[in-house]
């Protein structure tokens, strides 16, 4: 291993402490294990540079297509990298080590199938191949590699079945992937992270199976985290039973998520889908996702975000934040979600923020969301917490810009289908509604929206009827205005 190398491994495991916040036979068949590497040749599949429509063109935008979601995006979607003959040197765990009976820690194997092929010169694939279960503990796969990895995973990788095997010191997190640029983690394989027994933990409120109120996880462990990494492409791949957030992404760049399954129980605590942090150009497309809290999360740093064509549910729906917390600064702009489906969801679309902190969120734009029996569609919420404990502050976010248009379906009626309560000194502005239809699941009363310090208008007929909002800008725009980031 380098210098390099090791230092980045120092580096990593420093910040990874800082930061601490279906069933599969194992089978043993006969197989002639190849060489450690091999040469095969493969198309270049290296994440295409995307970058999500820019603020400017959200907002002038208008779209008035009331059809449920389709199956074909209607914004930009990457192109494949053309095809060619390019030769990739081949990494195939199983010659590393790996016995892959789902029992045996085959983490060594692993580790060195990455080391090697981050040092070939030669694009590189590592093969987890079908038809075997590796156990896997956690694990850093570091760069900067010498050139891009295919990481093809069409066998299964497992998680220790218990808290009490995982080491004390590599609780936070499972798979991490640092520097690893250019990268493609893809397959029809299944990544099993096994969190039940973490989710019983006492450590965070939660609801359990029975409807009762029991505790949930004390530092349990993101199942894939990557940091630092651009050009990274995340493809085809079923992942479960993460003991907290499935996928997380930090200080990312150009990054696509697509066609993947992430399931957890409605009851799990904390298991996000997809969050982003601090991360710009990132899509995520084409998606299925069910767990117990938010589908997807975008959290503070982040910068032209665009979810397309994602069925949610059951879970939180997609979110932006929270944000703002123990008065931090916070700051998000240019997200679009389009062509989404949620159901049976705590929130649909939603945006929350703590008092306290400062930042803004701008840019904003939902489209053409169809909503069956969500409990609260539309919300932002500016005075989010955890607890019956939090005091109130002076400041918050400005939260500013943002669109609904064509959200339709059916709503849970144990709340109002449209919630915009904005902080009491930073009102929200500029929030526009249009072709809004959102009918109660159950029952003939339709309720009535609440608004809290808004500004906006609703820009065509809505149900319910729209009226709370407040037209025009509130007389203390200027001094909001010094609180945005872009």
């Amino acid at each position: 291993m380098t210098l390099t190398r090791l230092t980045a491994l120092v580096v990593v495991v420093s910040l990874l402490f800082l930061c601490g916040t279906i069933d599969t036979e194992a089978r043993h068949p006969h197989r002639h294990h190849r060489s450690p590497k091999n040469m095969i040749s493969a198309p270049p599949t290296g994440a295409p540079l995307y970058s999500p429509p820019t603020a400017a063109s959200n907002a002038s935008s208008n779209s008035t297509n009331s059809s449920p979601p389709s199956s074909s995006p209607g914004a930009p979607i990457p192109t494949p990298a053309p095809t060619g003959a390019n030769s990739y040197s081949l990494f195939d765990v199983l010659a590393y080590g790996a016995v892959g009976n789902g029992v045996s820690d085959d983490t060594e194997a692993f580790k060195t199938a990455w080391d090697s092929a981050c040092q070939e010169m030669n694009p590189s694939m590592i093969s987890v191949p079908k038809g075997y279960s590796f156990l896997i503990k956690s694990t850093i796969f570091a760069g900067p590699c010498q050139n891009i990895i295919i990481f093809q995973v069409d066998g299964t990788i497992v998680a220790p079945s218990e808290p009490d095997l995982w080491p004390v010191n590599s609780r936070r997190n499972w798979l991490i992937f640092y520097k690893a640029d250019g990268l493609t983690l893809r397959g029809g394989g299944l990544i099993d992270g096994r969190g039940e027994k973490w989710w019983d933990l006492p450590c965070k409120p939660h609801k359990a199976k029975n409807g009762s109120a029991s505790r949930g996880p004390c530092d349990s462990p993101v199942a894939l985290r990557f940091f630092s990494s651009s050009n990274v492409t995340v493809d085809g791949l079923k992942v479960q039973d993460s003991p907290q957030f499935h996928f997380r992404f930090d200080q990312c760049r150009y990054v696509t998520v697509s066609s993947l399954q992430i399931r957890s129980p409605a009851f799990s605590p904390n298991t996000d889908g997809i969050h982003v942090e601090g991360s710009e150009n990132v899509l995520i497309h084409n998606s299925v996702i069910s767990n117990g809290d938010d589908c997807v999360s975008i959290g503070a740093g982040s910068l032209n975000i665009h979810i397309e064509n994602v069925t949610c549910g059951p879970g939180h729906g997609i979110s932006i934040g929270s944000l703002g917390k123990q008065n931090s600064r916070a700051c998000v702009a240019n997200v679009t979600v389009r062509n989404a489906v949620i159901r049976h969801s705590d929130n649909g679309v939603r945006i929350k923020t703590w008092q306290g902190g400062s930042g803004s969120v701008s840019a904003v734009t939902f489209d053409n969301i169809h909503m069956d029996t969500v409990r609260n569609p539309i919300i932002i919420d500016q005075y989010y917490c955890l607890s019956k404990s939090c005091q109130n502050q002076t400041s918050n976010l400005f939260v500013s810009g943002v669109s609904y248009r064509n959200i339709k379906g059916t709503y849970d009626v144990r709340n109002p289908p449209v919630h915009f309560g904005c902080s009491d000194s930073v009102p929200c502005t500029n929030i526009t509604v249009s072709e809004v239809e959102l009918l109660p699941a159950t029952g003939q009363i339709i309720s009535d929206p609440f608004c809290w310090n808004v500004y906006g208008m609703a820009q065509t007929m809505t149900i319910p009827p729209l009226l709370c909002l407040q037209e025009g800008l509130p007389r203390s725009i200027m001094d909001i205005d010094s609180n945005k980031c872009y």
